[in-house]
């Protein structure tokens, strides 16, 4: 008999669309007193990737600085038997080029808003100097998508 957690793992297909699927993402850095700090952030994937745009003086940043690795969790479902997620361990590549954190920065709005690309382009070349890309860099991953028990626990 299969074990339960390979039965409701998502195939990587099912994954990549679990993921496009959902707008936020809760990120967890760790602080420098090793307590988590965890947060929730729009996010687009570009190029296979995860990629998460922040102010550079946030607390995210800072404590990727001085430890990449992170979590991140993705969630849907208002009953058990429709709960369907993942939870990707990783580390960071911090990315501090303007140039490419406004492409980064882009990408996260227009993946999330309606607000028409020219005002957004503005709007991310003034603030992406004082922004930071997260490209979340996946070292293992695990999923679970109940729906596939067909009802039965």
């Amino acid at each position: 008999m299969p074990k339960r957690r390979d039965q409701i793992a998502m195939t990587d297909a099912e994954l990549r669309d679990f993921i496009e699927s959902q707008k936020t993402i809760q990120v967890a850095t760790i602080n420098k007193d090793g307590t988590p700090h965890l947060v929730p952030l729009w996010f687009a994937v570009v190029d296979g990737d995860i990629v998460l745009e922040t102010f550079t003086k946030s607390q995210k940043v800072v404590n990727l600085e001085r430890d990449p690795r992170m979590t991140v969790l993705l969630e849907a479902g208002d009953v058990y038997e429709e709960l369907r997620g993942a939870t990707i361990y990783a580390e960071a590549e911090l990315v501090k080029d303007v140039d490419r954190v406004h492409d980064l920065h882009m990408a996260v709005l227009t993946r999330n808003t309606d607000i028409p690309v020219e005002t957004l382009d503005k709007v991310s070349r003034g603030m992406a100097p004082k922004k930071t890309a997260i490209v979340v860099k996946v070292k293992r991953c695990f999923s679970w998508d109940h729906r596939k028990l067909g009802g039965v626990y």
